[in-house]
């Protein structure tokens, strides 16, 4: 044994700024009575995270630093600094999140008492960097819960009821050795943990050990890395869960009759259906009201017709959607550098609103006829009749609209 009780995995790549401020966290908060190291994977930077590394190694902070010639990927990344921690408890740390180093002693002191135990999973933070508060913990953990060596059905339910996404947890290295292997399809968490259960006990503690930092004082405004996953995989959440269920009944703990088989098909579409709407709300907070419609119809369909998510926008999503298919028609029109809005009074307003949906600022915005060819002119007229009189005038047909051609599609 290498004697090391921790091993915190920092997998990063040219972000030397943030790897710098992660660091300094650890060397002035991170006081453990065991020792502990620090794995750094660097997926080949080329900016100054060598640097950072060996200033902090210099003063002492037990670093083991391990850079690429080329850079693997992020998931190979992440692989490498599990591989090569020597600890017996093993945690992933992002290079821009920090750890509560009291409540991860407290774990470790946990899991010394629960052999039994593979992994303590626990709630985190969402922290505020600036004004050096937490904002929301991820989801909620009522009291400590130690779950049985191959309790999947019992431990799937729980993650369904409290919408768990089991990412931060304390690792046992020994069934890490197993368990760990990067999935595409299947959102890694969950075939994660259904492994560990596959090999001993699993527990969620109710105190909260990691701090995901979403406003940085390095960068303001930073968007936090796991977004793009919360807009785009909802179908890889549920391949997740899909996953566990399967592990559980090839281990013979889940007995699989058409019953049971259609309720846990409707537990996974109901955990995917609320990410959907997480992923909506994110879309049309980024004005995006076309991709955010497009999964409004998935929602409806499943069956959440007044999800909490989509509430809020419900009222004005249809206008959004027509006026930001107009402004995307125009934008992709080869040529296109006039908008002629045609029997608008006053246009600064829906101007403006256009312009913040997208509209290219090569495209012109007019009411008046001007002399821009006809080919290279959009209209978009405000009584249905006048689109015959532009088309009349030459103007190309696909290319003049009325509020019914934009609208016609949204359907709520």
């Amino acid at each position: 044994m290498s004697g090391i009780k921790l091993s915190i995995c920092i997998p990063t790549y040219n972000r030397e700024a943030f790897l710098r401020n992660s660091l300094t966290y650890c060397e002035n908060d991170y006081k453990f009575d065991f020792p502990f190291e620090i794995v750094i994977c660097d997926n080949a930077s080329t900016d100054g995270t060598q640097q950072v590394v060996e200033e902090f190694i210099g003063r002492g902070l037990p670093i083991r630093y391990f850079k690429r010639e080329s850079n693997a990927g992020a998931l190979a990344n992440v692989t490498s600094t599990l591989r090569l921690g020597r600890g017996e408890y093993l945690i992933y740390l992002a290079d821009d999140d920090i750890l509560i180093a009291d409540a991860v002693a407290d774990t470790i002191r946990y899991l010394d008492n629960n052999p039994e135990v593979t992994c303590a999973h626990a709630p985190w933070f969402f922290y505020d960097e600036v004004a050096k508060n937490d904002i929301a913990k991820f989801y909620n953990v009522e009291e400590d819960r130690k779950f049985a060596h191959g309790s999947f059905g019992e431990v799937f339910q729980y993650m369904f009821e409290r919408h768990i996404f089991p990412e931060i947890a304390i690792y046992r290295s020994s069934p890490l050795r197993s368990a760990w292997t990067p999935r595409e399809f299947c959102f890694y968490p969950f075939p994660f943990l259904a492994h560990f259960l596959d090999q001993g006990a699993i527990a969620f503690l109710q105190q909260p050990f990691y701090r995901s930092i979403a406003n940085s004082a390095i960068v303001r405004d930073r968007q936090q890395e796991g977004t793009n996953d919360v807009m785009t995989s909802w179908d890889r959440y549920r391949g997740g869960l899909e996953y566990f269920l399967y592990t559980g009944a090839k281990r013979g703990a889940l007995n699989l009759t058409p019953e049971a088989r259609l309720k846990y098909d409707e537990m996974c579409k109901i955990f995917t259906l609320n990410r959907m709407a997480v992923a909506f709300r994110f879309w049309a907070a980024r004005k995006n009201f076309i991709k955010a419609y497009e999964l409004y119809t998935r929602i409806v369909w499943g069956g959440m017709l007044d999800h909490p998510e989509i509430r809020p926008f419900r009222e004005r999503l249809p206008l959004m959607v027509a006026i930001q298919t107009l402004v995307s028609e125009v934008n992709a029109a080869i040529g296109i550098n006039t908008l002629l809005l045609a029997g608008f009074t006053e246009i600064t307003a829906l101007e403006n609103l256009m312009r913040e949906l997208g509209l290219s600022e090569r495209v012109k915005v007019t009411k008046e006829l001007s002399d821009s060819p006809l080919e290279c002119t959009a209209v978009f007229v405000s009584v249905e009749r006048d689109r015959e009189y532009f088309v009349a005038l030459g103007y190309l047909p696909n290319l003049v609209f009325h509020e019914h051609d934009l609208a016609r599609h949204i359907l709520m």
